[in-house]
């Protein structure tokens, strides 16, 4: 008995500096595609990450925290802790906190120096290795990650490392969780458990994954929808201050001719 589920484990929102979409848009987007779970590691913050795991659940998603944390020797994602790991410290020492706090320490977009990628001779003992990276240009660091992986027998994740909307699933991992028959059953530790058992396989190309090109007018689409929804509650809300500040003005500056008029009645007596 086992069920397989699709995650995209590299995903950025908002709250990253160089991200642009709130939660509830990549929740909504990816459960639309199909996806089973998606890992919000924005760099170096957790509350939109945190957030959007307690949220996971409306959407019909796994919900699994996470972060992309800048170590001594470049980045690594954090997935499945819920506070943030120390910053800058040394690789292993970073490796072992996650470990220690029930996460699995995964290698992103390794040997890529120009986006902080780990050199191979400083990659400790972790979890796991991003062998497919969406936003790569060319196919040959993900292919020489995926031969890293496989000659240190490291298992294999493929992500989006999405900074959109519309790269959210470009490419994604497809984990086997044993012991369970329905997606719905499927908790963040079955996933952690799987991927530090290897029982994971790579779906990725320079193209929208899954297989569906609409992916994108899907997402502008519902960027659309989504900005526009937002805008007119802000809207509703401007205009509910701005009654508000002009009732209260006005009830001021009623207030205010009263005194006035009182005074005045008064020298005139």
């Amino acid at each position: 008995m086992s069920v397989t589920v699709s995650i995209d484990p590299h995903v950025h929102s908002d709250e990253s500096y160089d991200g642009h979409e709130p939660v509830e848009l990549i929740l909504e987007h990816a459960a639309d595609i199909g996806l089973d779970a998606v890992v919000i590691t924005d760099h170096d913050v957790m509350a939109e990450s945190r957030r959007a795991a307690a949220l996971a659940r409306e959407y019909g998603l796994v919900g699994i925290p996470g972060v992309e944390v800048s170590t001594a020797h470049g980045h690594l994602l954090a997935i499945g802790v819920d506070e943030m790991p120390p910053h800058r410290k040394p690789l292993g020492e970073t490796v072992a906190w996650v470990r220690e706090h029930g996460g699995v320490a995964v290698v992103p977009h390794p040997f890529q120096r120009s986006r902080h990628g780990i050199r191979k001779r400083h990659i400790a003992d972790t979890d796991a290795i991003e062998v497919f990276n969406a936003w790569l240009f060319t196919g040959f660091r993900n292919r020489r990650a995926r031969r890293f992986a496989v000659a240190n027998d490291y298992p294999g994740l493929a992500a989006s490392d999405a900074h959109t909307l519309e790269y959210v699933g470009r490419a994604y991992t497809d984990i086997e969780i044993a012991g369970v028959d329905d997606v719905a059953e499927v908790t963040a530790a079955d996933v952690l458990a799987a991927i530090r058992e290897g029982t994971t396989s790579v779906e990725g190309k320079r193209a929208p994954i899954p297989m569906a090109a609409s992916h994108y007018a899907t997402a502008a689409a519902r960027k659309s929808r989504y900005y526009a929804r937002v805008g007119a509650i802000k809207s509703g809300t401007s205009a509910k201050w701005t009654a508000l500040r002009a009732g209260s003005i006005a009830k001021v500056t009623a207030i205010q001719s009263a005194h006035k008029l009182g005074r005045a009645v008064q020298w005139m007596l």
